[in-house]
């Protein structure tokens, strides 16, 4: 697998999608003791913490996006995603596949020169 796109939601029940940057990195972790989704990711944001979730519905996940189910297996315990858009409602990441890569750094230097 090349490249995996998640849709962050539930950020409305938090902070929204206000807080969050193109190129910022988000923190995922499997939610082990979710009694609602035995799939379910969370996605952490420093220093807000907990802002969402990976979607895991047909009715949350936009476009081409991963959902959680599909996600769940490809990653460890823990991943890093890179914010690549975000509207009002939801927010669009890349995740990190292979983090010996320095692909957040890239983003991140990507989104500082487009400031």
């Amino acid at each position: 697998m090349k490249e995996a796109y998640i849709t962050v939601t539930g950020t409305f029940y938090r902070y929204g999608t206000e807080m969050v940057e193109k190129g910022d990195i988000l923190y995922l972790k499997k939610d082990t003791n979710n009694e609602y989704d035995t799939e379910s990711i969370q996605v952490n944001h420093i220093p807000f913490g907990k802002i969402g979730y990976v979607a895991n519905s047909v009715r949350t996940v936009i476009g081409e996006c991963m959902s959680a189910g599909r996600l769940y297996d490809k990653i460890g315990q823990t991943a890093e995603a890179v914010v690549t858009f975000k509207s009002q409602d939801y927010i669009i990441c890349k995740v990190v596949l292979d983090p010996s890569f320095s692909e957040v750094q890239v983003y991140q230097q990507n989104a500082c020169n487009e400031k």
